[in-house]
């Protein structure tokens, strides 16, 4: 099959992952093998690429927001049936033994492992996953408009949900890509105000077209108060003003897995007041299912713009270049 693997991770436009030619994997007990009909390109795979992440397993192949067909299954692995359409995500495996784990908090396992970091993805024709993690996909989306859901959409979901939005509060977005966009939507299903601050003028009028309250640069005050924030750009400048924009009581969620480093904060300015800064790490499953149900329930707009397989190192310099508002996929096949 046709595969791009990370081999020397570095600034995506000098070293790019390298496509070649790999054996289909054959799926182990308890996994299944999918035909890969889409697959997202997640900045997270931009930091895998890139070497912001440390290398979990050399020559790994990127991709985990992975739209499937199931073609076959290895032994103990009957919860899905072949020709089911499924989703492979971000948690790849949790050990459900440790105290994180028995307590509901699967995403803060430490003997975790994630899909195209400790194990090959998406950016392949084919890929296997634990069937105990994969999810069933909602019904009324295309393939390609699935993908950005499986960590795009997860993880804002969760970021949503850690920064504490009250019922009709306002939100503010820091950054505007594949999961902001998601997170926007489901902060306006559930009646909030949204306020979104980011650098590119595309995505300020994706976030009109939208029904964003308003849309400025990446640094610049809201026009009101905020009663949460949500950090997804991956800078560590940008914690300070999202602090600064936050009403008495606020909380700012920071929703990436890197994030460069943040200067000096001033108590009085950016904490006193009870304000709050909390991470993301990762999801737990029942997050994902949770919002793929809402997902059923409403429809999402998911702007994507796709790439064939073949052309995946240009979709991550793109990416790290904010060449396009929204979700690039990937399509096998041109399909």
């Amino acid at each position: 099959m046709t595969a791009w693997q990370v081999r020397r991770p570095g600034p995506i436009d000098l070293s790019p992952p390298v496509r070649t030619r790999m054996p289909i994997p054959e799926p182990g007990p308890g996994e299944v093998l999918v035909r890969v009909l889409a697959c997202g390109v997640c900045r997270t795979d931009l930091h895998v690429a890139e070497g912001d992440l440390p290398v979990h397993r050399a020559g790994v192949v990127p991709g985990h927001e992975v739209v499937g067909e199931v073609v076959s299954a290895g032994p103990d692995a009957g919860a899905v049936a072949v020709g089911d359409r499924v989703g492979i995500a971000w948690l790849r495996t949790t050990c459900g033994r440790c105290a994180y784990c028995r307590r509901g908090a699967e995403n803060l396992c430490p003997a975790s492992r994630y899909t195209g970091w400790d194990a090959d993805g998406g950016y392949a024709e084919y890929a296997t996953a634990p069937v105990d993690y994969v999810y069933r996909m909602p019904d009324g989306y295309a393939d390609a408009e699935l993908a950005p859901l499986l960590c795009a959409g997860i993880i804002g979901f969760r970021a949503l949900r850690r920064s504490a939005l009250p019922p009709g509060g306002r939100l503010g977005i820091y950054g505007f890509g594949g999961s902001a966009h998601l997170a926007a939507q489901v902060a306006l299903a559930q009646g909030c105000e949204v306020h979104v601050m980011t650098r590119d003028p595309a995505a300020r009028e994706l976030a009109s077209e939208l029904g964003a309250a308003s849309a400025q640069g990446a640094a610049d005050p809201p026009p009101v108060p905020l009663d949460s924030a949500i950090l997804f750009a991956p800078v560590g400048d940008l914690v300070p003003p999202a602090l600064a924009a936050l009403d008495r009581g606020g909380v700012l969620a920071v929703a990436g897995i890197h994030l460069t480093d943040v200067p000096p904060l001033n108590y009085q300015r950016h904490l006193f007041q009870e304000r709050e800064i909390r991470s993301v790490t990762a999801n737990t499953r029942s997050d994902g299912r949770e919002f793929l149900d809402f997902c059923a329930r409403h429809r999402m707009q998911v702007r994507i713009t796709p790439y064939p397989l073949e052309s995946a190192d240009r979709a991550l310099s793109d990416l790290s270049h904010g060449r396009f508002a929204g979700a690039a996929v990937l399509l096998p096949g041109g399909r």
